[in-house]
């Protein structure tokens, strides 16, 4: 099995996916922080492909950053300034080929995430 990298962003307070929600993805090596992908969410709460498709996986550390402040901001959640979760990184290590899914649980004053399927 080739390796891949999906997400998917549901918005817990709202119970809803987050669509419209911007992720970027970086390959992290020792200090150097590349950027690789930016990509939004559609209605589902998913993109459109794959973060990392096949053709592209490597094994080694990577940061998904979430751009939940500007998304919250779009669905009328009261603002603060500043805002308490605006950028969400989730920096995760892919060992091995195989299907790394890394899931946002988010609401306006917390989030989650875990290694999905």
């Amino acid at each position: 099995m080739s390796g891949y990298l999906t997400t998917h962003v549901l918005d817990t307070a709202r119970g809803c996916p987050a669509e419209g929600l911007e992720i970027e993805l970086f390959r992290i090596e020792g200090e150097s922080r590349t950027s690789l992908k930016r990509l939004t969410t559609n209605d589902d709460g998913r993109t459109d492909e794959q973060i990392l498709p096949e053709a592209e996986f490597e094994t080694g550390t990577y940061e998904l950053v979430f751009h939940c402040g500007a998304y919250l901001d779009r669905c009328g959640v009261p603002p603060e300034s500043p805002r308490f979760l605006d950028m969400v990184p989730i920096r995760f290590g892919m060992s091995e080929a195989s299907h790394y899914h890394v899931p946002l649980l988010l609401s306006p004053f917390g989030y989650s995430t875990y290694r999905g399927s």
